[in-house]
């Protein structure tokens, strides 16, 4: 289908939280897609924040970090104003479950009002477009069949997904009450490059490494549908530039594979034996299954997912592998100390 004609080209680009995981890769992204758009990276450096995620992009003339929290009015309205933004990349949250249900207060503060407060100082600057990412677990749990599509009732289950089901329907109001330009995505599991290994992917690929214990929740057959960071990317970006105003989009990878069955692929990939797998005390509240219905970008926008999991787990190990400095700083917490340093005295 002939995608629908362009609705927005950003200028001047705000991407909130782009030191993390998918605000990094998407930064990558844009600049290598985009040459006319320049980037503003506005990121608090919390601990999922690492400036080394972006090392190779920090002297570009296009990109400019500015540290900053996305709670604090000051700051958002000026990084905005500063920067001449005309369009915003929210991708700034708190996002891993477990941590959500060990302290849900942080999970509010930024990713229900730290969201409140962009989306009103966007509506007061004029920004013409505001992309809010959002993800597949605010609606909840499926059985063994059916998936998520845009009309599903949203039924969170954790504190995270809670938060983040708050956020989206503020900026859907926001949309609907002042007419800010929003759009919604809701992306389901994302692997690859970056991500920081408290997540299963990279937990798991850097345990194995190690040879340490892989512990994996009860059964390990807990399902999810798995996402490409690449492929997130240029979903995002579709949605940008030709997405409806005040809609929601969802974004799936089409490969729905269960926690155990990924552990023992990344064992394989690595050589390394089954036994290191440990099964562990289920986490409260823990979903089932998730699985995205992905029609609505396809059929509008023309985006279809490229990376085929079994490749992009592979390619994803390979760069571990390759790439064991950066973890291992991670892992340490060096990266915090160093980085942040680094731009202070800037």
């Amino acid at each position: 289908m002939t995608p629908t004609p362009p609705v927005n080209e950003p200028r001047r680009l705000l991407v909130t939280g782009g030191a993390g995981f998918i605000g990094s890769n998407f930064i990558r992204y844009v600049l290598n897609a985009h040459p006319s758009i320049e980037v503003v990276n506005f990121d608090a450096l919390t601990y999922a924040g690492n400036l080394e995620n972006l090392q190779d992009i920090d002297r570009d003339p296009r990109y400019r970090f500015v540290k900053g929290d996305i709670c604090d009015r000051k700051q958002v309205d000026a990084v905005l104003s500063d920067n001449g933004i005309d369009t915003i990349v929210h991708c700034a949250a708190e996002s891993h479950v477990d941590r959500s249900i060990m302290g849900a207060a942080v999970f509010v503060r930024t990713n229900v009002l730290g969201t409140q407060v962009l989306l009103e100082s966007a509506r007061e600057r004029g920004v013409l477009r505001f992309l809010h990412v959002s993800t597949d677990e605010v609606y909840g749990s499926l059985g063994a069949t059916g998936t998520f599509t845009e009309g599903t009732s949203l039924h969170p289950n954790s504190p995270y997904a809670a938060s983040k089901a708050a956020s989206d329907f503020f900026a859907l109001a926001y949309q609907h009450t002042y007419g800010l330009p929003v759009v919604v995505t809701r992306c389901s599991n994302n692997y690859g490059p970056y991500q920081f290994p408290e997540k299963l992917i990279p937990l798991m690929i850097v345990n194995a490494i190690d040879g340490r214990s892989l512990p994996v929740y009860g059964d390990g057959l807990n399902v999810r549908d798995w996402l490409h960071v690449q492929d997130h990317c240029s979903a995002i970006d579709a949605v940008l530039r030709r997405g409806r105003t005040g809609e929601v989009y969802n974004i799936g990878g089409n490969n729905e594979w269960t926690n155990l069955a990924i552990v023992k692929l990344i064992l394989k990939l690595l050589g390394k034996p089954e036994t290191l797998i440990s099964f562990v005390k289920d986490r409260p509240g823990h979903d089932r299954r998730y699985a995205i219905d992905a029609t609505k970008i396809h059929s509008e926008l023309n985006w279809t997912p490229s990376m085929q999991f079994e490749g992009g787990i592979e390619q994803t190990v390979e760069w571990y592998l390759a790439h064991e400095v950066w973890w291992r700083n991670v892992m340490s917490g060096e990266y915090r100390d160093y980085y942040r340093k680094a731009y202070d005295e800037r």
